[in-house]
């Protein structure tokens, strides 16, 4: 039979024993940290893709709006897309837009491209009037109304 004071010595010794079995343990585990300078120079990656000039540009989004199969769902994603980009669509482009808006007969896109191309010109009435202009005969080839005809302007 162990005497109380033999117990109490054994497990603080498998006490002490576990502490130090903990401690290596995490200085074998540990990570170790690198560290980096805190200042790095600028660094730009550039593409080799070849810059695309306006005519492509304009050319491309003309071909993508005008393709027969679109449905609407590639149409809104076109008019996302082109919409994101910091500029105003070229008249040509936007008659291609309400040409395939009413190709899956969708009035309510149509003249969200028109709320669009006003609201892209950002209050210019001169780009505005340029691009309505350009796109007036589609606009009546097609029997719609401008927002300012509908008052939604």
């Amino acid at each position: 039979v162990r005497s109380r004071e033999a117990i109490i010595f054994k497990v603080s010794e498998m006490s002490m024993l576990s502490n130090l079995l903990a401690r290596a343990a995490l200085r074998v585990s540990s990570v170790r940290v690198i560290r980096t300078p805190t200042s790095t120079a600028a660094c730009r990656w550039y593409s080799a893709k070849k810059e695309e000039s306006e005519q492509e540009f304009d050319a491309r989004w003309e071909a993508y709006f005008n393709r027969p199969d679109i449905d609407a769902w590639e149409l809104r994603r076109g008019l996302n897309e082109l919409y994101g980009q910091d500029l105003v669509p070229e008249p040509k482009i936007v008659s291609a837009m309400l040409r395939a808006a009413r190709r899956v007969n969708d009035v309510a896109v149509a003249i969200r491209v028109l709320e669009a191309v006003k609201s892209k010109c950002a209050g210019d009435k001169e780009i505005y009037s340029y691009v309505l202009n350009g796109v007036k005969p589609t606009i009546q080839e097609l029997g719609l109304k401008t927002p300012e005809e509908l008052g939604l302007a």
